[in-house]
């Protein structure tokens, strides 16, 4: 399968890796030109690209970047076939700006990136660690296998991206529509606790949507003010977190 990656960062460059490994044809863009790609996405054999042509001749396009640059995706998709997939990892965040704020109104944020680019897409990846994403995928079958909850509107668009988190070593699970996105946001009991397809439904029809964004900031608050510099959070200390908070 061809497949094209717009962002580099960590679950981009895990992506890249994941899915070059499982054998598809991979390119990578980012903001800042293809010579600032990672050498280790180019290694393991994905070819780093403009991004003006990431989303050329590709059958699906993964968009691995923070969701208030999304409006700016759809002038780059204008050669993106009409069959093509489109999957988004972002995360709603209570970000200063002025599209992103609009969001607490209700809409769902997945729902939102279909009115800005036009196009249906289907949300995966978006509810697990950069760390755990990158250090736990494990065989079909494994016991521990960590899940990862897929939304989508589209039966196709649906099945194509349960089939790559598969390649990427974690279950798939079918969390509903884009409507139903939020349950697998930030502050939700399924949201980055990296729990198992057995666990994972019932952490999603546990989610409270009036909940969620109180839970979700004190999270962010206790991370703050133990971790300045929030590159020294482990994924384990985020996961036992949250699973204290969200759940």
């Amino acid at each position: 399968m061809k497949i094209g990656i717009l962002g580099a960062g960590s679950i981009g460059a895990t992506l890249a890796r994941k899915l070059s490994g499982a054998g598809h044809d991979v390119k990578v863009a980012n903001s800042r030109g293809p010579e600032t790609i990672s050498s280790d996405i180019v290694a393991a054999g994905a070819r780093s690209v403009e991004a003006s042509s990431v989303a050329t001749d590709v059958d699906v396009l993964i968009t691995s970047i923070p969701l208030s640059r999304m409006p700016g995706v759809k002038t780059l998709i204008s050669d993106l076939p009409a069959d093509a997939v489109i999957v988004d990892t972002s995360n709603y965040y209570p970000l200063r700006d002025g599209r992103v704020e609009a969001l607490e109104g209700g809409m769902v944020e997945s729902v939102w990136i279909t009115e800005q680019l036009g196009r249906p897409v289907a949300k995966a990846w978006n509810a697990i660690t950069a760390g755990s994403f990158e250090e736990k995928g494990r065989e079909a079958g494994d016991a521990e296998r960590i899940a990862i909850p897929v939304a989508a509107d589209s039966d196709r668009d649906k099945a194509v991206a349960m089939a790559l988190v598969e390649e990427t070593g974690f279950d798939a699970v079918d969390a509903g529509s884009l409507a139903d996105s939020w349950r697998q946001q930030p502050g939700a009991p399924g949201y980055c606790t990296d729990l198992t397809r057995h666990k994972l439904p019932n952490a999603l029809a546990a989610a409270e949507k009036a909940r969620i964004p109180q839970r979700r900031d004190i999270v962010l608050e206790a991370i703050t003010e133990r971790f300045p510099n929030y590159s020294d959070v482990s994924a384990e200390y985020i996961v036992r977190l949250n699973r204290a908070i969200y759940s």
